[in-house]
């Protein structure tokens, strides 16, 4: 592999008794319940920390849920004891380092030599994987590798100088190495986030993080077994998986793996910039768009175009859930309607209008449906906003059309955070705000029925306009389509028919299509009845309608493994034909896995 493996100090640690790797000692009925108090939550301590992100990081994934069926129709939380391993690894040409993190269970299976790499989901810190990779991989006896590829929950508060050290507690800047410490000095600037404000745009690079991160894992793997070193590709079955955010970062990690380093590719849900490719038949490869496209275009239209009477149950579901701005839907269409974008002067033709553009570009009605929950808690802004800022590689305290992140008080406005705030950042947050009481605001907001729209108009007008940050945006998305993996790599892509928020048609079944087009192949199931967060599936009209998509990756892995440990074929099967539980709890036969 040609990317040098650069990183810092190495923290090991010991995970055992009562304290595993898996869940931090607190197993399933643990990861169900509140979470337990910091004994100081202005200090919390390492380990107090790192059981709070695990869990965090479980509840941000998987439905753990009564009638989700984790842990008796499919999935495990056992006992895993081993080893961590933590440091900050550094790509040679950027400005900030992004952690990197080996579990070695003690029950390593010496004989199959399985090291399983992860990138998180979404902008998630380090254990954004475990849910994924480390629920099978320590299961079945590998070791698992983990980077938070240039996102993560080490924010950096500008007002006190300070930010998150290799154990998880804050630290200012100089006294210690620092997950993320942004350039620049200003202190009125808020909190600064490592994916929104590192200036490295680092989703070009997430491939070169996993490689990095599998590498990392084999060194480790030689500290942890000595008497086994060394671990290599050559004689270390090495599998990639990954899901949304992590999924695009393993399928760029086939496309740099010129030495063959990998020996399987699973990507779920993957969020993957496909190149595009015309339709053929019934391919659907025509319709391959990036996240900041199509998410920017969902956060202007999509609140009116679900106003449209097909989509009326599934908002009165999300009625039912607090802290969602349904209401101010209908001032939408308005907005649209003033700017020129809609024709239609009544809100029953405008979201007819609407959704009909949105279909128009690719959208299905079952994605829409399922996107409404993304919609109703705004989160595209808060995507878009954050891939806004990495794109055009923004420093903190000038993001594009005046974001920014900050605590916020009672009247909205924003203010310091406390310093049991601050301490619960890297336990607690997601990696993109709003979470953990880090707030999106604007400095100049507006008040109006509709006051998110002047910030999404901007947002849209850095994809579709012709001015300099426009086009740096546009060269950085670019800069993000993954390369051809080599012939005969097995890679398996798993993605849910309804997905809402990375829908298949614009990102798996476009990469599938250009694989085909270049003479390479692919497994894919898209899977019916599936949507992206399994997490939401406790949720009003959710559980009852979709089926969790965790439980095809474990299969899809099953098969991969079995392919390159055991030599067994790669042979997807029919894609199974998965049917809603509805008001019960799930059963194996709603799943329809292959035996």
């Amino acid at each position: 592999m040609s990317t040098p493996f650069l990183f810092g100090a190495l923290r090991e640690t010991a995970h055992r008794g009562g304290d595993d790797l898996l869940s931090a000692g607190l197993g399933l009925a643990g990861l169900r319940a509140a979470p337990v108090p910091f004994s100081d939550p202005a200090t919390s301590t390492p380990a107090e920390l790192r059981r709070r992100a695990i869990r965090t990081a479980w509840l941000g994934i998987a439905d753990l849920g009564p009638l989700g069926g984790y842990g008796v129709v499919y999935g495990a939380v056992p006992n895993v004891p081993g080893r961590e391993f933590h440091a900050f690894a550094r790509l040679p040409h950027a400005t900030q380092p992004h952690r990197v993190l080996a579990q070695v269970p003690d029950a390593f299976d010496a004989k199959a030599r399985c090291l399983v790499v992860t990138a998180s989901s979404g902008s998630r810190g380090i254990y954004g994987g475990i849910a994924l990779a480390g629920a099978w991989g320590l299961t079945h006896g590998c070791a698992v590798a983990y980077t938070d590829k240039g996102a993560g929950s080490g924010y950096f508060d500008m007002a006190t100088d300070t930010g998150v050290a290799l154990d998880g507690t804050r630290a200012e800047r100089g006294t210690a190495e620092l997950e993320f410490a942004p350039s620049g000095d200003a202190d009125d600037a808020g909190i600064a986030i490592k994916h929104a404000h590192s200036t490295d745009n680092p989703e070009a690079h997430w491939g070169e993080h996993v490689m990095q991160a599998a590498q990392f894992g084999l060194a480790m793997l030689d500290r942890a077994f000595p008497e086994q070193a060394p671990f290599t590709p050559h004689d270390t079955k090495i599998i990639a998986v990954g899901l949304s955010n992590g999924g695009g970062a393993v399928l760029q990690a086939a496309g740099i793996d010129d030495a063959g380093w990998l020996a399987g590719v699973v990507a779920v849900a993957a969020n993957v910039n496909a190149p595009r490719v015309e339709a053929q038949g019934d391919d659907e490869g025509g319709h391959a768009r990036t996240l900041y496209d199509y998410g920017s275009e969902a956060a202007l239209l999509a609140p009116c175009a679900l106003l449209d009477a097909r989509f009326d149950d599934v908002r009165a579901a999300l009625a039912k859930l607090p802290g969602n701005d349904i209401a101010t839907w209908a001032a939408r269409g308005a907005s649209l309607h003033a700017a020129g974008i809609l024709a239609a002067a009544d809100t029953k033709a405008q979201a007819a209008e609407a959704l009909a553009r949105l279909r128009a570009g690719g959208w299905g009605d079952p994605a829409l449906a399922t996107a409404a929950s993304t919609t109703a808690y705004d989160l595209w802004r808060a995507f878009i906003a954050t891939y806004a800022s990495a794109y055009t590689r923004s420093v903190v305290g000038a993001m594009p059309c005046g974001f920014r992140f900050s605590a916020r008080g009672a009247d909205r406005k924003p203010r310091a955070a406390t310093p049991a705030e601050r301490a619960a950042w890297w336990s607690d947050a997601s990696g993109i705000a709003p979470g953990a009481g880090v707030f999106l605001v604007e400095d100049e907001p507006t008040h109006g029925a509709d006051s998110a729209w002047p910030g999404l108009v901007c947002l849209r007008e850095l994809w579709t306009g012709t001015n300099p940050a426009a086009a740096r945006l546009r060269a950085s998305v670019q800069a993000t389509q993954p390369r051809l993996p080599r012939r005969g790599l097995p890679i398996c892509l798993v993605h849910g028919a309804e997905d809402g928020l990375i829908p298949a048609a614009f990102s798996s079944d476009a990469y599938v299509a250009w694989l085909r087009t270049n003479d390479r192949d692919a497994t894919y199931w898209r899977v019916p009845h599936a949507q992206h967060f399994d997490a939401f599936l406790a949720w009003p009209g959710f559980g009852e309608r979709y089926v969790p998509m965790l439980a095809f990756a474990y299969a899809a892995l099953d098969r991969m493994y079995a392919h390159v440990v055991h030599g067994a074929p790669l042979d997807r099967g029919p894609t199974p034909n998965a049917t809603p539980r509805g008001t019960g709890a799930l059963d194996a036969k709603h799943l329809a896995l292959p035996r």
